[in-house]
């Protein structure tokens, strides 16, 4: 927009809550942010005060019109996209960091889809995982955290410990770092869904393993699943997390019901 003079007033709506994009997108010249969940008085604060509309009650907006379709997986990519936004604040609060935050791939995917998507996260690099699982109001599922075990040097530097890493102090650091996004993203999920989920301890599934020895250890007990997959990167670090969340199928009628108003 500013590249090509386009004279627009710009409003920024974003599940990245962090200060820093907030930061970013009002010097490029933005008016407000909002962010989601969004909040109707929230939005017309913003609206008023730039003279868009004139009061909440007499307001109409000239909403551009479609066809009314919206398919469920959008639904469960926006409710993912907000609470990876809070998982990256937490993260970026904690740490000084700014993080690059992608739009989520959400697919619902047989057992050998999701091996193949497991598989392609890391072709060459060894990996470690940590598991976390998650169950309240009739919906279970899992929080799946890949670190590339090349970032460990990089993750020792952010989190600024001197020495050597050890494969004691690896286990240190992806716990510390698994327990921050994990417990933020299934919080956002739950406040979302108005669920209280009940969380089991972090256990590590393997430590400088391979993809491929990974996906076969878990194949058995994987079913059809809804899969949210999330890549989380560091700026200025060379770091990147995959968190996946899989949801199992006999919860999905649950969780369609309570994003129906989405839908309406």
């Amino acid at each position: 927009i500013n590249r090509d003079e386009l004279h627009r007033m710009v409003v920024v709506v974003s599940g990245d809550c962090q200060p820093r994009a907030q930061e970013r997108v009002t010097k490029l010249g933005c008016l407000g942010v909002i962010k989601m969940p969004i909040v109707k008085e929230e939005v017309f604060e913003v609206l008023t005060r730039y003279g868009i509309v004139q009061t909440q009650r007499s307001a109409t907006i000239d909403i551009a019109q479609t066809d009314g379709s919206i398919e469920i997986l959008d639904c469960y990519r926006e409710v993912a996209n907000i609470a990876m936004g809070q998982a990256a604040n937490l993260l970026a609060r904690l740490l000084g960091v700014f993080v690059v935050l992608p739009v989520p791939n959400v697919n619902l995917l047989e057992p050998c889809e999701l091996q193949m998507t497991l598989a392609q996260i890391s072709e060459r690099d060894s990996v470690s995982a940590v598991s976390q699982g998650f169950v309240g109001g009739g919906i279970a599922g899992e929080a799946l955290l890949l670190f590339h075990d090349s970032n460990f040097q990089q993750i020792a530097r952010l989190m600024r410990y001197e020495g050597d890493v050890d494969e004691a102090m690896e286990r240190e650091l992806i716990m510390d770092v698994a327990s921050i996004l994990m417990g933020a993203c299934v919080k956002g999920l739950s406040e979302q869904l108005d669920v209280t989920f009940s969380q089991g301890h972090p256990v590590m599934l393997g430590q400088d393993v391979t993809m491929a020895d990974l996906v076969a250890d878990g194949a058995r007990s994987w079913r059809k699943t809804l899969a949210i997959e999330i890549s989380y990167t560091i700026e200025s670090f060379d770091i990147t997390f995959d968190l996946l969340l899989l949801i199992t199928e006999d919860s999905l009628e649950t969780v369609d019901r309570k994003l129906s108003f989405m839908l309406e």
